[in-house]
């Protein structure tokens, strides 16, 4: 296996360029910190040094999630300025941005491109309708859309039908009722107009989840490594939690993920099924391979 190398950033030229470097660097499409880089370097570096890039993607997704347990919950990490840009925070995370990071880590792995460059642009690839980053509507707010988008571009295969998922019936109009909640939407009539269509093509699809009850009847067709969206009871909203399944030595489901402010990313120690029937917001879950 060749040896995986980072491409070293430029060396700032000025104060200015070097305070911009350590608070958050925002230029062009892209915030982050040397804080971010120096942990991409690390998995990176991870990954060369247990040789894991020959493994298949699920078990590399298991490997990186597990290094950051531990990781801080970080609420609205991407909500960053009046303009949409690529956020790259690695030091903390939600339960979104945790699963995004393991899946794009994973996927330069697979592919041998690791420098911070490549991490960023699988990153756009990852997180924007067709991998392109315009503006705020781009992203892809909603997870039954990330989970179609990924679908519809090989990036993974949406399972929840053929191992056992039934018609999700829901109407899908939180963001657009809820203009407030969304530092973008209050002043931007567009956006709201163009989310209001994207919740459209929402509700235009037909979507597959398991009910919670069913779930311990068809875990044994979940594998360690798919990424799982826990569908909610909440009017308006599609999934209000996701994770990655992870097989444990009981031989059950559990859930890896960043459950909420206060919390660190972690393992659930009951399995997957017990954990959705504890929350009565939680009805149950959709399910995507990495490919």
């Amino acid at each position: 296996m060749r040896r995986l190398f980072l491409k070293p950033l430029p060396i700032p030229k000025s104060k200015l360029l070097i305070l911009l470097l350590i608070s958050g660097v925002q230029h062009a499409q892209s915030i982050y910190t040397q804080q971010d880089v120096d942990i991409c370097k690390a998995k990176f570096q991870l990954a060369f040094e247990k040789d894991i890039a020959k493994l298949p993607i699920n078990e590399i997704i298991i490997e990186i999630g597990k290094s950051f347990i531990g990781t801080g919950y970080s609420a609205n990490t991407l909500e960053k300025g009046d303009q949409e840009k690529l956020v790259v925070n690695l030091s903390g995370l939600d339960c979104y941005t945790f699963l995004e990071a393991s899946l794009v880590f994973a996927r330069c792995i697979k592919n041998g491109k690791t420098s911070f460059e490549d991490f960023q642009n699988e990153l756009t690839n990852v997180r924007y309708r067709d991998g392109m980053l315009n503006e705020y509507p781009s992203r892809l707010h909603y997870f039954s859309d990330w989970i179609y988008d990924m679908n519809k571009r090989k990036i993974g295969k949406d399972i929840t039908k053929e191992i056992g998922g039934v018609l999700y019936k829901k109407k899908i109009n939180f963001m657009s009722t809820h203009i407030d909640s969304y530092s973008q939407l209050k002043n931007n009539p567009k956006f709201v107009k163009e989310i209001a269509g994207f919740e459209k093509q929402i509700n235009s699809r037909k979507y597959y989840y398991i009910p919670q009850d069913n779930i311990a009847n068809i875990e044994q067709k979940i594998q360690s490594g798919d990424i799982l969206g826990i569908t909610t009871n909440i009017d308006g909203l599609d999934i209000s939690h996701t994770g990655i399944a992870i097989r444990m030595d009981d031989g059950r489901i559990h859930l890896m993920h960043a459950p909420n402010v206060g919390y660190k990313v972690q393992i659930t120690e009951k399995p997957l099924a017990d954990y959705i029937k504890g929350n009565k917001k939680q009805t149950g879950i959709m399910v995507l391979r990495p490919i």
